[in-house]
């Protein structure tokens, strides 16, 4: 798959220079997905013969939900351009228990897989696929004229000039659809319909779950083609046309292929919530199936095959990060086994008032950027002063200390009700400023803050 950048040029230095842009601190997690998204590299330049005994390091987030454990995976995967699945291992159950099988882990990351290799093929064959949606198009546009076979000599000649007749005038709407002269006008258009025949639901039972999926395939390539009579303008047309046509043009074996080869060399597992499943099991209550979870999750951390529809996957290269909060049970409740295969630990820190300080202000895609530009649509200007961002912080801090610490999700909360008015009101304030001071903040705020209960509640 591509990345924005080539592989020579993430060194784990630039790897954390991206991850900063967008998660405040957390350096020793950024550091350790660094190294392990470098080594995937150096593996790949060593000897063949050694490049198969080489296993990913994979790694176990230790911290509060909130400071940043699934955004590390989650840009660290954009970043590369790698197949990347976020699951919560406490939906997962024993085999012969009601729940999902493990093995649905890989399925679910060989599609997200398929839809990456897909769309880099689509982008490969866009411009013969625009061609020939425009040829679609212009068929309904400017009918072509009928061939009218044998005709006698007289008659040649104006059968002749009629055919050149026909192609100028479709050259000449050829060149008003490229200018977007035609964009305003409708067509109707006979376009097959996305699935075929009656929706008919599955439900597998447990260790069967992709036999659902290959009942529907089945049944949906049984079923006739419908198609459906639509009218829509030339541009929703063209584009329509343009993806049937690509559809038609992508050879899905190449597809499937560079699909596995993706996720089983650069795949990314995010197990969330692990520590959810590490209680040992005592062999009695309602928990006996937790240490059941982890044991049917170790062949696909240590290296086993699974079958997917595509074809065969192989677990061994795929990169696992486990992330817990770990408040009731630790590391050490994982079974020995399972702990193993997760040699790299990394503890996230809390988030302090100082963080919140600079989650609001610095990264990329900053709160506060995205709410004055959210306001910029209504012609608002949003301004925060320097103490204004100050006090939300305070506030965000406060709240964590005193009741249940969700991190920097709690700046969305207080953001959103500090606002709210301005939300509800922007479409009337056109042109005007707002200034967001600290006094603005507690008069939006005060009733919340002042009472305990309602601050758990609202906040």
């Amino acid at each position: 798959m591509t990345s924005n950048m080539s592989p020579t040029e993430l060194t784990p230095r630039q790897i954390v220079a991206e991850l900063d842009k967008y998660i405040i601190g957390q350096e020793d997690a950024k550091r350790s997905v660094a190294i392990a998204l470098r080594n995937r590299w150096r593996r790949q330049q060593v000897p063949e013969e050694l490049r198969e005994e080489i296993l990913p390091k994979n790694i176990t987030m230790i911290g509060p939900t909130g400071v940043g454990k699934t955004e590390i995976a989650r840009r660290m995967a954009r970043l590369t351009g790698a197949p990347f699945i976020k699951v919560e291992a406490s939906k997962f159950t024993e085999v012969g228990y009601v729940g999902r099988d493990v093995d649905s882990i890989i399925r679910d990351l060989t599609e997200v897989g398929i839809n990456m290799a897909r769309k880099i093929q689509q982008e490969t064959v866009k411009d013969k696929a625009r061609e020939h949606a425009e040829e679609r198009l212009l068929d309904v546009l400017v009918p072509p004229v009928p061939d009218s076979g044998a005709v006698s000599e007289p008659g040649q000649g104006l059968e002749q000039g009629r055919q050149q007749e026909g192609s100028a005038t479709r050259e000449k709407f050829r060149a008003m659809l490229r200018q977007g002269k035609l964009d305003s006008r409708s067509v109707e258009m006979d376009l097959a319909e996305k699935s075929g025949g009656p929706m008919v639901e599955f439900f597998p039972m447990s260790g069967m779950d992709n036999m659902d999926i290959n009942l529907k395939d089945m049944l949906s390539s049984m079923m006739p083609k419908r198609h459906k009579k639509r009218r829509l303008t030339v541009p929703e047309a063209l584009e329509i046309l343009q993806q049937e046509e690509a559809e038609k043009l992508i050879d899905m074996d190449e597809v499937s292929r560079l699909a596995l080869r993706c996720v089983e060399q650069n795949g990314i597992v995010f197990l969330d919530e692990i520590d959810k499943v590490a209680g040992r099991s005592q062999g009695h209550g309602p928990d006996v199936s937790r240490e059941g979870v982890q044991r049917d999750l170790l062949p696909l951390v240590e290296g086993s095959t699974v079958i997917t529809k595509y074809g065969p996957v192989r677990t061994d290269h795929i990169l696992f990060i486990a992330a817990g909060a770990f408040h009731v049970s630790k590391p050490s409740d994982l079974i020995p086994e399972l702990q193993g295969r997760f040699p790299i630990r990394v503890e996230l820190k809390p988030l302090t008032r100082e963080d919140f300080v600079r989650i609001l202000t610095e990264p990329d895609n900053a709160l506060i950027k995205q709410y004055q530009e959210l306001m910029k649509t209504e012609g608002v200007n949003l301004d925060f002063t320097t103490e204004a961002i100050g006090e939300l912080a305070d506030i965000a801090y406060q709240v964590n200390s005193s009741h249940e610490n969700i991190g920097a999700r709690r700046l969305h909360t207080i953001l959103e009700k500090t606002l709210e008015e301005v939300s509800y009101e922007a479409p009337s304030l056109d042109g005007q400023t707002i200034e967001v001071t600290p006094e603005y903040i507690r008069r939006q705020l005060g009733a919340i803050l002042e009472d305990r209960d309602l601050t758990r509640y609202v906040l």
